[in-house]
């Protein structure tokens, strides 16, 4: 990790913490909801020893990052404004870029918005959502799982965050990090997210004591507030976003997630991947890999083999 630099970079009206390692074509990690850039701590440094930059920032709202205090400054064109000015700050035309959970989403729309300054993606656990016209998010996912769904449980500003903050954060990395339950998170109001789930005896074998208090240290200094915004964004980013319905990803793309993921057992997600609409909608994509018997923080759970299929694909390209 000493291997590992970090700088603060002026972006798009905010600062951005950025970790960066290793020299040659780069590379651009984005991180989900609740990590940071840490997340990517072992693909960098694998990555960066086979003749890549690997370039992580702790995203608008988490980390060391500033966090606007208004929902309305998190949509997926204030996320990718801050993105493309990152690149323009480290004078990088393209980059390969990788992503997860929210970074996942937010490198779908990159790819949408700006794909000539991508080489290609190789996204983790959350798979292309074509925008729906007649339909925004919050009222999808209210009418699938309900009014506990903890996407709409996140809406109401402050009482998400009342909840974390009255278990301690390190617990609550320990719950969210290890969970492998693929049913929808539903929480219901009077057990509150705190205390939804028990925590592990034993954390799992690629989760350590020191992982857990840097998460719980950086989110104890900063809240939860930052990285909940991009939820409560998420119906002013369907409005936003109006011009680009029906238009396909123009990048290639490879696509991997545990069969234990949430995401992946959300009703008529596997149907999407697998039978021709996932395609359809991204048509340069190259591969699909499932993962069996691996949760949703698939490049935490199995850095190895995650690294490993980020450094096959992005070989591809490397003329």
């Amino acid at each position: 990790m000493e291997n590992i630099e970090h700088k603060t970079v002026s972006v798009n009206g905010i600062n951005m913490h950025v970790a960066e390692t290793g020299v040659g074509p780069a590379i651009l990690f984005l991180h989900g909801f609740p990590e940071l850039w840490y997340t990517w701590r072992h693909q960098m440094l694998s990555l960066s020893s086979l003749g890549y930059r690997a370039i992580a920032p702790d995203l608008r709202g988490f980390g060391d990052s500033d966090a606007p205090p208004s929902s309305s400054s998190y949509t997926a064109l204030h996320i990718v404004g801050d993105l493309v000015g990152l690149l323009d700050s480290l004078g990088l035309d393209q980059v390969f870029l990788v992503g997860h959970d929210w970074g996942a989403v937010i490198a779908w729309n990159f790819c949408l918005f700006r794909p000539d300054r991508i080489k290609a993606l190789i996204n983790f656990s959350d798979a292309f959502h074509p925008r729906n016209p007649s339909i925004k998010p919050t009222q999808g996912v209210r009418a699938l799982f309900g009014d506990d769904y903890y996407m709409c449980r996140f809406q109401e500003p402050g009482v998400a965050e009342d909840e974390f903050g009255r278990t301690d954060t390190a617990k609550v990395f320990k719950m969210f990090l290890s969970c492998r339950d693929p049913r929808p998170l539903c929480v219901p109001k009077e057990v509150g997210f705190g205390a939804f789930y028990e925590p592990p005896t034993t954390l799992p074998s690629w989760l350590t004591e020191e992982d857990v208090n840097y998460y719980a240290t950086k989110y104890t200094h900063k809240g939860f507030t930052g990285g909940l915004n991009y939820y409560r964004a998420m119906d002013l980013t369907w409005e936003l976003t109006a011009p680009w319905t029906g238009v396909q990803v123009q990048v290639p793309v490879k696509f991997i997630v545990g069969d234990l993921d949430i995401t992946y057992n959300i009703p008529g997600v596997k149907d999407y991947i697998n039978n021709g609409g996932f395609k359809k909608d991204v048509p340069l994509l190259d591969e699909v890999i499932v993962m069996e018997g691996v949760g949703h923080f698939i490049n935490q759970e199995m850095p190895e083999e995650t690294s490993a299929h980020i450094y096959d694909f992005i070989q591809k390209f490397k003329n």
